[in-house]
């Protein structure tokens, strides 16, 4: 990737609402996941390990970073999901099979378009004086390497 176009992407991203910064994410996710079925299908295991492995860490990072406290049930509902979803997802690379990845696409998708309404509707990124960003169920700001 050329440095200015690194840089216009970190840029946008450090400026994002915290609903916009969870919906990247969750399309990051779902992309990865796309790309490991094709993988499956290409026969290239490699390809398929990274991209469910990309997946995973999206995941964990989302549920590492959910504020259940501020987020209450909507939150709490989330880590229930993101539990189920890194339970599911290691099928993926232990059997080669494209259905875990096909299901937890299907789960993903209705919660990254919730994320995409709320970001269009969502005031520029405002952050508490804790670090953490002001959006209940939004992760603080997330690693700007979205490409590993």
């Amino acid at each position: 990737m050329d440095s200015n176009v690194a840089k216009y992407l970190t840029q946008q991203i450090m400026t994002a609402s915290p609903a916009t910064l969870v919906y990247l994410l969750l399309d990051k996710a779902i992309g990865s996941l796309h790309d490991a079925v094709a993988a499956i299908e290409a026969g290239d295991v490699d390809r398929r390990w990274r991209a469910n492995n990309r997946a995973v860490e999206i995941i964990s990072h989302l549920w590492s970073t959910l504020d259940t406290e501020r987020g209450g049930e909507v939150a709490r509902n989330l880590g229930g999901l993101y539990a189920f979803i890194l339970r599911r997802l290691p099928a993926v690379d232990l059997k080669n099979d494209p259905q875990p990845a096909l299901d937890v696409i299907g789960l993903l998708e209705p919660i990254r378009e919730s994320w995409r309404e709320l970001a269009r509707h969502a005031p520029a990124a405002e952050t508490r004086p804790d670090g953490r960003d002001a959006v209940p169920g939004a992760p603080p700001r997330p690693r700007t390497d979205l490409s590993a």
